[in-house]
């Protein structure tokens, strides 16, 4: 395994993370005796950087992620996530303070830990002066509960406002980036991504396989496929089976999995620090892990960037629907 640095933390993370959305109690995610050996897998492959939130599975996940990485802690970087919905009330939610203070405390009791390594805002929130969240942000790096933050898809405006303000006033700011980015979903290469080169700062881009369609036929159907209500809003280009189409060609002439090319062509691109892959079978680790070490010729890449077509922006709001 080979590691990238974490932006300008310092930080070193495998060039695939692991996503731990996969292990919950969702239609198409496996509880934890199904986790426990991929996971355990990872660990052994020097995989070292693991992405949760809080509300994946309604912290299922989170408990999950906790208990299989216990005693792999001091060797392990652990990102969670704050802002959706966690309870009935109307101040549940969200990036205000109320909220944050709570739910922090929350997640470091499902995960069993003292600290996570990366705190991420789950997209902006609307209501919410974005001076009071990199404030309560900074305020909890400075009880040391958090080590440094990360956003997540938004405008490139968005997130220059936010580290301009954090600059400014002496405040950490944005270390990472996890926006929606693969080879059906292209449109963070206009702002957002060239904004996080020049920052220094990590991307870790989620969906790096389209949920999965990026791994197989495009005629072919799974569980995920036909639950994930989310998939069906995020992929609905008449364009994608063309690229989806040509992955499979690729893969057929190098006798190679989808998976490794889709994820392959990612890596070749600048700036990518590690992609966050779920994972419920051992070999979609397996094909994530073996993509750091396949190396694309330009061809094989031209041909899939020349199918790209330009798309309305998707993934920066959700609706709270994960």
């Amino acid at each position: 395994m080979e590691y990238n640095l974490f932006g300008n933390t310092g930080i070193r993370v495998s060039k695939i993370c692991l996503g731990m959305m996969s292990y919950g109690t969702r239609a198409w995610s496996l509880d934890i005796e199904g986790a426990k050996p991929i996971v355990e897998k990872a660990i052994d492959l020097g995989v070292n950087f693991f992405d949760t939130a809080n509300v994946y599975s309604r912290g299922i996940s989170e408990e999950i992620t906790g208990e299989l990485l216990k005693e792999y802690r001091d060797n392990v970087v652990v990102a969670t996530k704050i802002r959706s919905p966690m309870g009935d009330g109307v101040n549940d939610q969200g990036l205000n303070r109320f909220h944050m203070t709570r739910e922090i405390q929350n997640s470091l009791k499902r995960l069993d830990m003292e600290y996570v390594e990366l705190y991420q805002i789950h997209r902006w929130d609307y209501r919410t002066d974005i001076r009071h969240v990199m404030r309560s942000l900074n305020q909890l790096i400075d009880e040391g509960l958090v080590l440094h933050i990360g956003a997540s898809s938004m405008f490139a405006w968005q997130l220059a406002q936010a580290n301009a303000f954090a600059e400014h006033q002496g405040l950490e700011g944005f270390s990472s980036m996890q926006n929606h980015y693969n080879a059906i979903y292209r449109e963070e290469e206009r702002e957002v991504i060239p904004y996080c080169i020049n920052q220094q700062m990590a991307i870790i881009p989620w969906s790096p396989l389209a949920r999965g369609q990026l791994a197989r036929p495009f005629t072919e159907t799974t569980t995920r496929k036909e639950t994930d209500n989310f998939q069906k809003q995020l992929y609905t280009d008449p364009n994608d089976e063309v690229i989806i189409n040509e992955i499979q060609n690729i893969s057929s002439e190098l006798d190679v999995p989808m998976a490794q090319i889709s994820l392959a062509w990612m890596l070749s691109k600048p700036g990518i620090t590690s992609p966050i892959v779920g994972a419920t079978k051992m070999k979609h680790l397996e094909d994530a892990v073996a993509a750091t070490e396949l190396q694309l010729d330009q061809d094989y890449i031209r041909r899939i960037d020349e199918l790209y077509t330009t798309r309305p922006i998707k993934g920066h709001s959700y609706g709270g629907i994960l």
